[in-house]
């Protein structure tokens, strides 16, 4: 089900904001989305993350809509979609994205899709028939920040189960979401230009994250709960499968161990890949730059 929330103060990319309404075992999910321009649709899919919002495509949307019609999506415990306190894992993301494409496009649609949404758009890319006509991959990611780090499985987990209990659990939520600390985690590896973070746009940042019951789905992501999938194996095994066009768009200034996977998929036989400056959040930094590269790929669907 779709409601239309016309010329709505929650507008991120603006757009026209819309609902979808998502049943999963008798329960009922509110996700937000939001449409801008005209022409062939594509779908942007926002990185997960503490703050991931469809605002972070705000840029991507503005010029590409000149050309096309974008839909951007807030994930399921994320941006303004409900957060509801349950077991977020790749099994809830894997339905719901096929759900919400099924109900929203009536044949094959492009996506873009960054960091870990570029993993389970992978994954759907495995379904027949295939909802993707074309696929851009930017700065795709599958591990969880504490799974890179080395951080093992037993204390993930405990980390997460923390972190969702309550009292101490807010309490840890709200220190790690501290503008200053969201700050000095995008100098660490979102952003390459530290100018660009003003305090307005880190002030977005500090409102995604403190919406109510915003620590669920991160405490799921940041552990690797939300993981697409296991290993570099399976990364690599489902990139050679893809049998839609597919764009890899690498930043040069992504973290080490994360770059080597984007080389890696980059490699693969019949997958074109661009290096532009950036890092894990070059889709937004790097707007002007991401959005030239994959209009020519976007185009003659």
């Amino acid at each position: 089900m779709t409601t239309m929330l016309a010329d709505s103060p929650n507008s991120q990319i603006g757009g026209t904001v819309q609902t979808f309404n998502w049943v999963l075992q008798n329960q009922s999910y509110r996700l937000i989305y939001e449409i801008k321009g005209n022409g062939t649709p594509i779908l942007l899919l926002p990185a997960f993350s503490t703050v991931s919002s469809r605002l972070e495509m705000r840029g991507l949307a503005d010029r590409l809509s000149s050309q096309f019609q974008v839909v951007a999506l807030d994930w399921l415990g994320f941006g303004q979609s409900s957060r509801p306190t349950i077991d977020y894992n790749p099994t809830l993301y894997k339905q719901l994205l096929p759900a919400f494409v099924a109900a929203t496009f009536d044949r094959p649609v492009a996506v873009v899709a960054a960091g870990h949404a570029a993993g389970y758009a992978m994954q759907v890319a495995q379904q027949l028939p295939c909802p993707w006509s074309k696929m851009v991959l930017v700065a795709p990611t599958w591990k969880g920040p504490l799974r890179v780090m080395g951080v093992p499985t037993p204390m993930r987990d405990a980390v997460r189960e923390l972190v969702r209990s309550p009292g101490i659990g807010q309490a840890l939520y709200t220190l790690n979401t501290a503008p200053a600390f969201l700050k000095f985690m995008y100098r660490q590896h979102v952003y390459v230009n530290a100018d660009r973070l003003t305090p307005d746009l880190m002030q977005q940042k500090y409102e995604i994250a403190t919406q109510p019951g915003a620590r669920f789905a991160p405490a799921a992501f940041v552990t690797g709960t939300l993981d697409p999938m296991e290993s570099h194996e399976e990364f690599i095994q489902i990139g050679r499968s893809l049998s839609v066009p597919t764009m890899v768009v690498i930043g040069e200034q992504s973290p080490a161990q994360s770059k080597a996977e984007m080389e890696a998929i980059a490699q693969l036989p019949g997958i074109e890949s661009h290096h532009l400056p950036g890092s894990l959040g070059l889709h937004e930094e790097y707007a002007d730059e991401v959005a030239e590269i994959i209009k020519p790929f976007l185009q003659n669907q």
